[in-house]
């Protein structure tokens, strides 16, 4: 069975919107080697559109470009990424497709085929639906040392609990908590 890792930046106070206002202040080589890592036994990627679209404007031009980040650009260029979207969707990053049919159905059929680990990068909604259903394996949570105050939490009020475990726990030089967890008993 294929394990299903997400990977989140996120604030003191649970925003997980628009880390690109917020994150970047405490990106370093330790916080680089954490997601490369959330990344490295995965084959496949499961995005929700937004993210998705994030992803596919900067990383073919990355990995374009053969700067120092280029081998990660092609790596997420090379592994299959699937799309969770309402909307009808045309791709031209290669090795892009959009998911067809009920995610929780989708994802179950795609965590029993043989291959290596599926990932997430952000995509919240999608990260809140594999939560809710019990297929997230891991949750990589990349803790900053901020209160952004204001936009989209990790968990929204009103839902269930949802019980997890601490896997592993690292502070990194900025202050930065990286925290894996799994499934809770």
């Amino acid at each position: 069975m294929r394990k299903i890792s997400a990977g989140l930046f996120i604030s003191l106070d649970g925003v997980v919107e628009a880390p690109d206002q917020w994150h970047f202040p405490y990106f370093n080589d330790e916080m680089g080697a954490a997601v490369g890592a959330t990344f490295a036994a995965a084959d496949t990627m499961l995005f929700g559109r937004k993210t998705y679209d994030s992803f596919a404007g900067a990383w073919p031009e990355r990995e374009a470009a053969g700067g120092e980040d280029a081998g990660f650009a092609k790596q997420l260029g090379d592994v299959r990424k699937i799309v969770v979207s309402k909307q009808r969707l045309e791709f031209e990053w290669r090795n892009s497709e959009q998911l067809e049919g009920d995610l929780v159905e989708v994802v179950t059929a795609l965590k029993n085929e043989r291959g290596g680990d599926i990932a997430l990068s952000g995509s919240v909604s999608v990260v809140r639906q594999l939560l809710g259903a019990g297929l997230l394996d891991e949750l990589h949570l990349l803790v900053h040392p901020i209160a952004v105050r204001k936009g989209m939490r990790l968990f929204e009020e009103g839902e269930p609990a949802v019980p997890l475990t601490l896997i592993s726990a690292e502070t990194f030089r900025t202050g930065v908590l990286s925290l894996v967890y799994g499934p809770g008993a």
